[in-house]
Formats: C-alpha cells, sequence, structure tokens
C-alpha cells in the first residue's frame, strides 16, 4: 500500500516530464541507431578494410529492447521512486550493459581469430581455443562485476578460484605446455604447413599443427605425430625454406687421360651445366689423385626448393655430361688393379 501511495503522491506534472524524458530518450536512440549505421553502412561500402563491418555488427546487438529499459529507467529516476526499486532497476541495467559489453569483446575476438586464421592456417586450432579461453575469463569477470555490484562479497570467492585455477593449472600442465609451444610456433614460424623438416630421425612434409601436436607425412606415407613441445625444444631442418638447392659430386677419369683432354674436363662441364634452365655454376676442379681414378669435383646450384625438379635437373646433367665424354674419348674409372710380375 506504501508502494502504491509514494506514486499516488506524485504530481502530474512530474508525470509528464517523466513521460518527456522516456519519449525523449526513444527518440534519441532511434536517431543514433539510424544516423550511425547508416554512416557506417556507406563506409564499409566504399572502404576495402573490415573493421567498420565489425563496429555495425556490435552496435547491432544492441536491441531495441535495451533502449526501451533505458528510457524507462530515466523516466522512474525523474519520479524519484523508493531505493530498493531504484536498486533493482539500476542492477538490471548494469547487468545488461556488461552483457553487451561482454558480446562487443565476443565479436573482437571472433574478429582477429578469423583474420589470423585467412593470415595462415598454421595455428587456426590454438587460436579458436585460445578464443574459447577468453570468452570464458570474460564471461567470468562480467559474473564477478555483476555479483559485486548485488552487494555480493566476492573476496572469498575470487580466492577460491585462484586455489581452483592452480590446481587445474597443475593437472593440465603438460598441455599447457603444449598450447604455449603451438603459440610459440606461431610467433617465431620456425615451419609452416607444407614444409618439409627432418626433427631428429623424423622427416616429412607439415600437414597439421594443432594445440598439442603436429603432424607430418613421410616420404613413406606413414603419418608422424610430433608434441609441440618436444619441437620447441628440438633442433629442426627445414627444407621448406630453401630457394636453392646444391649439388656436390665427384667424377673419376683414368690415368691414362692425355693431360690436354683432364684440362678441357672443366670447360665442358662448365658448359653443361650453364646451359641448363635453372642452375646456378659455382665450380668444377680437379682435386686429387685416388686409388684408380683422377677425381673432379662439381658443384652447382638448382633454383628450386621441390627436390623432385632438382633430382630430375641434375639427372639431366649427369646424362650429359657422360655423353660429352663419349664424344671426347674421355673415360670414366672405375675400381681396378694392376698386378705386375716379375720372373726371378
Amino acid at each position: 500500500m506504501q508502494f502504491i501511495e509514494y506514486f499516488q503522491n506524485i504530481s502530474l506534472a512530474r508525470y509528464l516530464y517523466a513521460l518527456v524524458v522516456v519519449l525523449g530518450v526513444l527518440v534519441a536512440s532511434k536517431i543514433f541507431q539510424f544516423l550511425v549505421l547508416r554512416h557506417f553502412k556507406r563506409l564499409a561500402e566504399r572502404t576495402k578494410t573490415d573493421i567498420d563491418d565489425l563496429f555495425i555488427e556490435i552496435l547491432k546487438k544492441v536491441r531495441p529492447p535495451f533502449y526501451f529499459f533505458l528510457a524507462v529507467y530515466f523516466g522512474l529516476k525523474v519520479l524519484e521512486i523508493v531505493a530498493w526499486l531504484d536498486k533493482i532497476l539500476t542492477s538490471i541495467l548494469i547487468a545488461w550493459v556488461i552483457y553487451l559489453a561482454i558480446l562487443a569483446f565476443q565479436s573482437v575476438i571472433d574478429y582477429i581469430i578469423k583474420k589470423k586464421a585467412k593470415e595462415d592456417k598454421t595455428t587456426e586450432s590454438a587460436f579458436q581455443l585460445l578464443g574459447k579461453i577468453l570468452k570464458g575469463v570474460l564471461w567470468g569477470i562480467g559474473l564477478l562485476f555483476i555479483l559485486s555490484n548485488l552487494g555480493v562479497n566476492i573476496t572469498s570467492l575470487v580466492a577460491g578460484l585462484g586455489i581452483g585455477g592452480i590446481a587445474v593449472a597443475f593437472a593440465l600442465q603438460n598441455i599447457l605446455e603444449d598450447l604455449f609451444s603451438s603459440f610459440a610456433i606461431y610467433f617465431d614460424k620456425p615451419f609452416r604447413v607444407g614444409d618439409y623438416i627432418i626433427v631428429g630421425q623424423h622427416k616429412g612434409a607439415v600437414e597439421k599443427i594443432g594445440i598439442k601436436t603436429t603432424r607430418l607425412r613421410s616420404v613413406h606415407g606413414e603419418e608422424v605425430v610430433i608434441s609441440n613441445r618436444a619441437l620447441t625444444n628440438a633442433e629442426i631442418q627445414n627444407f621448406g625454406r630453401v630457394k636453392e638447392r646444391r649439388a656436390l659430386f665427384k667424377i673419376g677419369v683414368i690415368y691414362e687421360t692425355p693431360q690436354e683432354k683432364l684440362e678441357k674436363i672443366p670447360e665442358i662441364i662448365q658448359k653443361i651445366i650453364e646451359e641448363k634452365e635453372m642452375t646456378r655454376f659455382d665450380r668444377v676442379h680437379f682435386v686429387e689423385y685416388g686409388d684408380f681414378s683422377l677425381n673432379f669435383e662439381i658443384s652447382f646450384y638448382v633454383e628450386t626448393s621441390d627436390y623432385k625438379t632438382f633430382l630430375d635437373i641434375q639427372q639431366k646433367i649427369l646424362f650429359k655430361i657422360r655423353e660429352e665424354f663419349q664424344k671426347q674419348g674421355i673415360e670414366f674409372a672405375y675400381p681396378t688393379q694392376t698386378v705386375y710380375l716379375k720372373k726371378l
């Protein structure tokens, strides 16, 4: 009865003033929504960036019921309502604002994850998990704010959550190490999906970098699974970053090869290499007297990271060297022994 009597004692002028405030807030919110959304939609159509699209998405999350409640709230403020009702309405408003703020931050998190996934698929799953963790933290913080506003003593609750968090961290220690290792792989980028790497005794093309493990496809076809923690602590040979591959080998000719032909061998090989596409000549030298051959060392580069292409080009050069040596009458050496017999 006292509550009803309180509203009966309010003057008509104050009711009219409150009604004007309610209508004013509603009209202002409509104008704000119309002008701002219209402006940003036009801006989004003219710009290539999608940040304005994110801002529009956040604004659209503020629905008409919120504006209506906001208008009623300010209208009742004008009427100077009783303290307990004012406290309830203020708590609802704060909780609603926190809810909208969390939705806005979630949109930002989703935007960042989506953008990172487009840039690099390497650790998409790790970022998705991180996004879920951040969203969970946001909801937890929001709940604590609401409880604090309601007068609940959250100090003991926060302390309990802290102890529980430490216990969970110890229980999930290995998983968390692998998770942070996946982020270390993302930021340091020692390899990417598709790179051919060698890690200890394991080697293969990187197929997937997950939250806990990285999967390789070996040359024999089997899948090799390595923990991210082991990868960050190991030495990695990454052939995916190779811009060119080096060929280094020796050939031997027989000791009976005439001097003038020996001196022509570097020139012959250099010409063969330089005539091939995607090759860069390095050197050819007579390097040693072998047990049964005169040995030349050849070095050149093939401008490709693909191992098969490298082998194809090297094979053509080796065939061509054999062909030219046959034309020049230069014989390759093979293991032989000459036995001299002496009569006594």
